[in-house]
This record gives C-alpha cells, sequence and structure tokens, in this order.
C-alpha cells in the first residue's frame, strides 16, 4: 500500500467518524465515544502524516507550500478539538463548534486528495511511495494504539 493508499484508509475512517456526530447522536454516551475516536484518529493520523508524508514534501519546491498548508490546518483542527473539550458535550455551543470541525475536517481531505496528493505523485518516485506508506501504517498504527 502507498502512502496515498494509506491515507485514504484513515480519510475514510474520519470522514465516517464524523459523519455520526453530524446524525446527531442523542445518548451523550455514546456521543462522547465518537468524539474521543476522531479526537483520537485524528491526533494519530496528523502526525503520522506529517512525518511520513509532510516532511518529504519539504524536500521540493514545488511541494513546500501544500505542505506547510496542510500543516497548519492540522494545528487549527487541533485548536478546536480542544475548544470542543471545554465545552458541554452536546450543548448549542458545543454542536455548532463540531458542526465546523466537520466542515474543516471535510476541507482538508477534500483539499489533500485533489489537490497535495497530485502534486506529490509528481515528486514522489514509486519506491518512496511505497516505503512512506509503509512507514506511515507503522507509525499510525502506534499513534493510534497510545492515543486509544
Amino acid at each position: 500500500m502507498d502512502i496515498f493508499e494509506a491515507l485514504r484508509v484513515s480519510h475514510r475512517t474520519q470522514r465516517e467518524l464524523y459523519g455520526r456526530l453530524l446524525a446527531d447522536i442523542r445518548e451523550p454516551d455514546e456521543r462522547q465515544r465518537v468524539f474521543a475516536e476522531l479526537k483520537h484518529e485524528l491526533a494519530a493520523h496528523e502526525t503520522a502524516e506529517e512525518r511520513c508524508f509532510y516532511v518529504p514534501l519539504f524536500e521540493h519546491d514545488s511541494t513546500v507550500d501544500a505542505a506547510r498548508h496542510g500543516i497548519a490546518e492540522h494545528h487549527e483542527m487541533d485548536e478546536m478539538v480542544e475548544d470542543l473539550e471545554q465545552m458541554d458535550d452536546g450543548s448549542p455551543s458545543w454542536r455548532k463548534c463540531i458542526a465546523k470541525l466537520c466542515d474543516k475536517i471535510e476541507h482538508h481531505l477534500s483539499e489533500e486528495e485533489q489537490h497535495f496528493f497530485p502534486q506529490a505523485r509528481r515528486v514522489l518516485g514509486e519506491e518512496q511511495r511505497e516505503s512512506l506508506g509503509k512507514q506511515y501504517e507503522a507509525q499510525f498504527l502506534t499513534l493510534r494504539v497510545r492515543e486509544g
């Protein structure tokens, strides 16, 4: 599995999780569980992605700006998660903030898939893509176990 396939696996998981949150889970325990799962998925994905996808893109002039932008969006999402953790779960302000986080996640994933991946494909050779995919999977699994 190359880096793009590996990243898409986590992207699908994130979309499934935020979709469940946007479906307005009524049971507080279930809502908290799904939010915690999304939070852990995001944290592991962001760290592994930065190390195994964005850092290699810094080596190429044509992908530096995309890598910087992606990392900046990770930080924005982290701040949104921190804000959510300070709010009353399920309150109107929490619901508004979770909707903004989900919009931000979808924006980020779509931007990566539609713009960053094609740019990265031009600068990363096939062997490097395969190697980065394996590195990403190993990092992600290690981080996911630690986070979860």
